[in-house]
């Protein structure tokens, strides 16, 4: 059994021909380990990578497989993030 519940793991599609991410938001409650999992698709661009700037995360993201980002649940917060030129945004909210 994995020490991740699966409501604490949540996918997010990465599509610059469709606007960026899907979904954009994204909720996880505090004090249990969290993953966001990001899907790519054949329309990356510059959305090759993601960058939490709060959190000190820049991931460069595989056309071929999903690109997982552990994500901080100690405390209640909200973390935004883009793609490498700042033109796709997605945020994580931690309550």
């Amino acid at each position: 059994m994995s020490i991740f519940s699966k409501d604490q793991t949540k996918k997010v599609v990465v599509n610059a021909k469709n606007h960026g991410y899907k979904p954009d938001v994204v909720t996880f409650k505090t004090g249990k380990p969290a993953q966001l999992k990001f899907i790519p698709s054949d329309n990356m661009g510059c959305m090759n990578e993601v960058v939490f700037k709060d959190l000190g995360i820049d991931k460069k993201l595989d056309s071929q497989k999903e690109v997982t980002v552990n994500i901080p649940t100690d405390k209640p917060g909200t973390y935004n993030y883009a793609c490498s030129m700042d033109m796709f945004h997605g945020k994580v909210i931690v309550k």
